[in-house]
């Protein structure tokens, strides 16, 4: 049997690699998309996203999809509250509808991607475990069944552990020593409404020295809850999360003498908890044009999430991509190097301030930082948001 062959091939069907695969079909370019998922339906995709005015806006109008996008937009979702660890509330922010930043459940953002692309451009249930260069900008990729393809252009969409990456750079992802553990409150004005009132209509940020509360109020009225602390990497290994009551005490430790409704948020929620420890590749990484092989999203420049920027880039990554090999007929060469110079430069200033935001949260006078960084002339309160 002969080896498949995809002129272009996006391993990840991830927000960024959809947007790629999307702006393509526009241009009449076909992609076959690889995901490990099983199927669409295969895993729930976290909380609400903020979709920048400068970024992620004008990738889904370059995809066609802006307009669809407006009608699942979370009304009221760019309000903010700025509480310190007694409850106090140290600033207030409502949603006056005049951000830039909207706000989307992840999940129906994905979703309208998926529906937007052709029948069969995604392969579900195709994890990548390798590829290999061939020469003259083709590659071999191989998938978990044992098969494999080999494509023109190879586009690593895979995320923060990419399989593609090792074809570009040595660099993987560092741990940035921040842990978040994270909860769900559903139906929250009506089963929880303490905490609905604490959160608010939006996000909150419930911060003290080294740790604190993220949350934000989704579209179908629930609580998802990101505990963060500032621990070491091995933290969270002793804690056994398939107790959860248990689970929920340890990490309720790291909060004694805060507000009964701030420690709440894990005390009542309902389901298992989920550890995420927080990971991310050096600032300014980049590597050298490889014929044939790029990045995008995480893959290329994996960050903290305290400016919210990850949704956004991988979205503006694709977005660009598309659009500078459509640009350049006959040379992706010259499309991948004007798409890397314009990504890399975006990426150094997204990842520094990620950076800088995430040391500015937990410092030992917070929230205080916050406070001054949302009251400063032309502020967006939404800056600091966890990008879920």
């Amino acid at each position: 049997m002969s080896t498949p062959h995809h002129p272009v091939a996006i391993i990840g069907a991830g927000l960024g690699g959809l947007t790629l695969a999307r702006v393509l079909q526009v241009h009449g370019v076909e992609a076959a998309v690889f995901d490990l998922d099983a199927s669409e339906a295969a895993r729930t995709q976290g909380g609400m996203l903020d979709i920048h005015d400068d970024t992620g806006q004008p990738a889904l109008r370059a995809a066609g999809l802006y307009e669809e996008f407006l009608t699942h937009v979370h009304a009221g979702g760019q309000a903010a509250r700025v509480l310190d660890r007694d409850a106090r509330v140290r600033l207030e922010s409502p949603d006056d509808g005049t951000g830039g930043r909207p706000e989307i459940d992840r999940g129906d953002l994905r979703r309208l991607l998926v529906g937007s692309l052709a029948e069969g451009v995604i392969r579900w249930g195709a994890k990548a475990t390798g590829a290999r260069a061939l020469g003259d900008g083709r590659h071999e990729v191989t998938l978990a069944d044992g098969t494999s393809f080999t494509t023109s252009l190879l586009i690593g969409a895979d995320g923060a552990w990419s399989r593609v990456r090792a074809l570009l750079s040595d660099a993987a992802p560092a741990y940035t020593g921040v842990s978040f553990v994270e909860t769900d409150l559903p139906d929250a004005d009506v089963r929880h409404p303490v905490s609905a009132t604490v959160v608010g209509g939006g996000m909150l940020f419930a911060l003290g020295a080294g740790r604190g509360f993220l949350a934000h109020r989704e579209s179908d009225g629930g609580l998802h809850v990101y505990t963060a602390v500032q621990a070491p990497e091995e933290w969270l290994d002793g804690i056994d999360f398939t107790d959860t009551e248990a689970a929920k005490r340890a990490v309720l430790e790291h909060f004694d003498g805060w507000d009964e409704s701030l420690r709440a948020l894990v005390a009542d929620a309902e389901g298992a908890l989920v550890p995420r420890r927080i990971h991310a590749l050096p600032v300014g990484h980049r590597w050298d044009r490889v014929p044939g092989v790029t990045l995008l999203g995480d893959a290329a420049h994996l960050m903290s999430p305290f400016a919210g920027e990850g949704a956004n880039l991988a979205l503006i990554d694709g977005a660009d991509l598309g659009l500078a090999l459509v640009a350049h007929p006959g040379d992706p060469e010259a499309g991948l190097a004007a798409y890397e110079e314009r990504m890399f430069a975006r990426a150094e200033r997204s990842a520094a301030e990620s950076a800088a935001s995430g040391a500015m949260l937990f410092r030992a006078d917070a929230p205080q930082g916050l406070v001054e960084m949302f009251t400063a002339p032309a502020a967006d309160v939404s800056a600091a948001a966890p990008s879920a």
